[in-house]
């Protein structure tokens, strides 16, 4: 699958990049300090998109459609390494994140907030989770 005939799964994601590292002998530089490394640089480029452009609301209107390719580069570069670190830490990506969520929930029950800005821990966080 390559993604245009439906939704893409993590695994498939996990599967591909492991091929990728494998077909050029790169997991050797694969450590997670390495990954974790690579990926902070990605989201530094990803940052850079959006740098100089104030608020940005939902769907990008107004960018061109280069603009809107290159965000998607950049995303899917912070996912891919991502999801190559999670696999190299023997995490399921997938399941924490699910976990993540349930936990969210708990932490920040829906009847306790009215506005996504303020944690019930904290007048001013502005944070969605630790």
């Amino acid at each position: 699958m390559t993604g245009e005939e439906g939704s893409v799964s993590l695994d498939l994601l996990k599967k591909k990049m492991n091929d990728f590292a494998k077909e050029r002998d790169w997991e050797k530089f694969h450590s997670p300090r390495n990954l974790l490394l690579a990926m902070v640089g990605e989201v530094g480029e990803l940052s850079e998109i959006f740098q100089w452009k104030g608020e940005v609301p939902k769907g990008l209107p107004g960018w061109e459609e280069a603009e809107k390719t290159h965000l998607g580069e950049e995303l899917s570069d912070v996912l891919l390494y991502l999801v190559r670190l999670s696999d190299v830490c023997g995490i399921d990506l997938g399941k924490a994140a699910l976990r993540k969520v349930e936990l969210n929930a708990l932490k920040y029950p829906a009847n306790n907030t009215n506005s996504p800005c303020k944690s019930k821990n904290s007048k001013d966080s502005v944070k969605m989770s630790n």
